[in-house]
């Protein structure tokens, strides 16, 4: 394997008001290899939310180097990165964020869409996908027809729809009960495995992280040295522990 994603000294400082600041990341670094599926942990605060985002190219660094499939991507421009955002990475967020008044199967076209496939196309895509997220009897339903799990069974369409190379997921788990936790980390390291989708996933919880290839961990917006690799299962509901 070889790098897919890396970031390199990169620092972030937020301004809240005059001589008020937050530096979130201090130098951070980091490779994750193409094909591994990484979990991103530390306490509140130590930067992990941020340095996903900016691996993302959702947010922008203040120094550093922030490198995609051996090209660097932090200084390109606006539209390069809306295409890169659109074709080659994709995202999972905590809280779905699914438009209300579309359908599933609509919800994830519309990422195909975006990435300039035509409706019928992008409509194919999404029935695929949704497949492959054994969502296909729910294609039709809104996401307030959905349960949480659903829902992020929907994002995480949403997100392969497009085939990108890497998948960035923040708490992809953090609004759902135990149960269906356990299942979407089943189904996004199934996937990984299946495809050889990269997956970088910022959480807080050790069962999401045990079943990644590697956690990285950060602190005081660095990554630190600690880092622990396992490839223990989640147990299934109702196992004891």
């Amino acid at each position: 394997m070889s790098a897919l994603v890396s970031g390199v000294g990169i620092h972030k400082r937020y301004v809240l008001g005059r001589d008020n600041f937050v530096d979130a990341l201090q130098g951070a670094s980091l490779e994750v290899e193409d094909g591994e599926m990484a979990a991103i942990m530390g306490p509140s605060g130590s930067g992990k939310s941020t340095l996903l985002h900016i691996l993302g190219c959702l947010d922008s660094l203040d120094s550093g180097e922030v490198w995609l499939g051996g090209r660097r991507v932090d200084a390109l421009g606006r539209q390069e990165l809306t295409r890169l955002r659109r074709k080659e990475v994709g995202f999972i967020f905590q809280t779905f964020n699914l438009v209300p008044s579309l359908t599933a199967i609509e919800n994830v076209a519309l990422a195909a869409q975006y990435a300039g496939r035509g409706n019928r196309e992008a409509r194919e895509a999404a029935r695929e996908v949704l497949s492959q997220v054994e969502l296909s009897d729910r294609e039709n339903h809104r996401p307030t027809e959905l349960s949480g799990g659903q829902q992020q069974r929907v994002a995480i369409a949403r997100a392969l729809v497009n085939r990108p190379k890497v998948i960035f997921g923040d708490e992809p788990t953090g609004n759902l009960d135990s149960a269906s936790a356990a299942d979407i980390v089943r189904m996004m390291r199934e996937i990984n495995r299946e495809t050889g989708t990269t997956f970088v996933l910022v959480t807080h919880d050790p069962e999401v992280a045990g079943t990644c290839d590697r956690a990285i961990h950060m602190l005081d917006g660095k990554v630190t040295p600690r880092v622990a690799r396992s490839m223990t299962p989640l147990r299934q509901p109702g196992e004891a522990g």
